[in-house]
């Protein structure tokens, strides 16, 4: 699924979400979404102020609609698990990354009869869960 959001904001949420029970982290996105924990930034932190309540890391911020297309692609993959069977108490994220979609080509009009390109990049997110054995 193409989403309309940052590729550097989606990266880092994958990041923090990979290993986490889809439980906590359906919490962690709606914390996320109403500014009460940051999203920890590791590779993209230039200009990035300091937050507190970060562990094992300093920069970080709120990414408020990244973090809202994420959950919606992480309740979608609980649903397909329940579809297929699975208990959604026990399911890990085992595996949650952003691949590079679609530019969607635009222009913006200027003076003098001129235009400047103004291009929205799109995101995939992928991301697969396991059962964990209790």
């Amino acid at each position: 699924m193409e989403l309309h959001i940052s590729p550097k904001h989606a990266r880092e949420i994958c990041r923090t979400l990979r290993g986490m029970k889809a439980d906590s982290a359906r919490s962690y996105l709606e914390d996320v979404i109403a500014l009460k924990k940051p999203v920890p930034f590791k590779r993209y932190r230039r200009n990035v102020a300091h937050r507190h309540g970060l562990v094992g890391a300093d920069a970080g911020r709120y990414p408020e609609k990244a973090a809202k297309a994420v959950l919606i692609v992480l309740e979608n993959a609980l649903a397909n698990a329940e579809y297929k069977g699975m208990e959604s108490e026990k399911m890990r994220i085992y595996h949650a990354g952003t691949l590079k979609g679609r530019t969607i080509r635009g222009w913006m009009p200027r003076a003098m009869g001129r235009a400047t390109p103004k291009n929205t990049e799109t995101v995939s997110v992928e991301m697969v869960l396991t059962e964990v054995k209790s």
